[in-house]
């Protein structure tokens, strides 16, 4: 299965991998290194803890770049009248009578606790595309769904400032 990515969470991911390979991967070694010079590393914590470090960065580049090369480049940007990527979308959920705003991201940038929703998310698939005034039924499970209409949307773009997130 392919990440569906946009150009600028692809740069995102780009600079990051540049960070930890020119700044975090020399801090690194030179922990280890240090913890190392402490003398026997059969009761060395600092050198245990220096080496997990080291390989948890490794980790993140790895998966940082396998996610750029299996990532399926998608556009951020959608007509006037309908939702898209990126854009702030105020929704109506008819069950609990209430009004919510939500950015509709990609799955490597959301986080719903700031109201980012993916695309990928049943709330995002099913707004996707769609324009101010429709009612959209949200299908979570094949017996379980809702209805919400489209109160407004913000046409909003990547402001850089949605961290990709990390595992």
């Amino acid at each position: 299965m392919y990440n569906r990515l946009t150009k600028s969470d692809i740069d995102k991911m780009q600079e990051e991998i540049e960070y930890r390979k020119l700044t975090v991967r020399k801090e690194a070694i030179e922990a280890v290194k240090e913890a190392r010079a402490h003398g026997d590393l059969s009761e060395n914590f600092e050198y245990y803890a220096a080496k997990k470090d080291k390989n948890k960065n490794e980790s993140r580049i790895r998966y940082l770049e396998r996610m750029i090369k299996t990532a399926e480049v998608i556009e951020d940007h959608s007509s006037e009248e309908e939702v898209g990527i990126n854009n702030t979308v105020s929704i109506y959920f008819e069950e609990e009578d209430e009004i919510e705003k939500y950015k509709l991201s990609t799955t490597v940038r959301e986080n719903s606790l700031h109201g980012l929703i993916s695309i990928e998310s049943p709330l995002g698939k099913a707004i996707l595309g769609h324009k101010v005034e429709d009612r959209v039924y949200v299908k979570v499970r094949d017996d379980y769904g809702y209805y919400v209409i489209i109160k407004a949307i913000d046409k909003t773009t990547d402001d850089s400032n949605d961290r990709i997130r990390s595992y």
